[in-house]
Formats: C-alpha cells, structure tokens, sequence
C-alpha cells in the first residue's frame, strides 16, 4: 500500500483506505487488502492514519474507520465501512477498477 500525500488526494481517481493504528477490525481489513494487492501484484490502495487527518475526516464525512473511500472522477463514490470478505472488496474493484481483471 502506498502512503497518501496531498497531490495523490487532488488526483480524480484513487482507493484510499483509512484507518487508525490500533484498530483490530482495522488490521483485520488491511490484511484482506494486501491480500489483493498480492494476487496482483501491485500497490492497488493508498493509506492514511486517519489520526493525522482529522480535516480531511470531517470535510469528507468519514463516520468510521476502518473506511474504504472510492474517488472517481472528483467525486466520493463510495465509503465502505463493512469489508465483510475479500470478494465483497472485489465487487468495488470490479466496479471502479476493471482495468486489474483486463488480460
């Protein structure tokens, strides 16, 4: 997973997961995640401590963590607070991304 920076937040298209550190349900969803990224081998998400951005939080509505935010073209589609399994992160991907399943 590649850490968040303020130019890839301007991007129009991004996955970014959210969390905070000492969160169980956190590490458990960050495990699936890298799971995917894993299987296909490359960095699919972007993270952030959601400790260090308390604005970022509030200006875009962030209930709870952890937080599956999809951005696509300049617009919050998504915030998936339930990762449930690794085929439900799947239907999102294959929704938003179906680039990762082309070949």
């Amino acid at each position: 997973m590649q850490a968040i920076t303020n130019e890839t937040l301007e991007q129009e298209n991004y996955l970014l997961y959210i969390y905070t550190p000492f969160c169980g349900t956190c590490s458990l969803a960050r495990s699936m995640l890298d799971k995917i990224e894993s299987v296909h081998k490359q960095e699919i998400f972007y993270e952030m401590n959601a400790s260090l951005h308390p604005d970022f939080m509030r200006n875009n509505k962030v209930e709870s963590v952890p937080c599956l935010m999809i951005k696509e073209n300049n617009e919050i589609k998504e915030r998936i607070y339930a990762f449930k399994s690794i085929p439900n992160i799947y239907s999102y991907l294959l929704k938003y991304t179906p680039e990762l399943f082309e070949n």
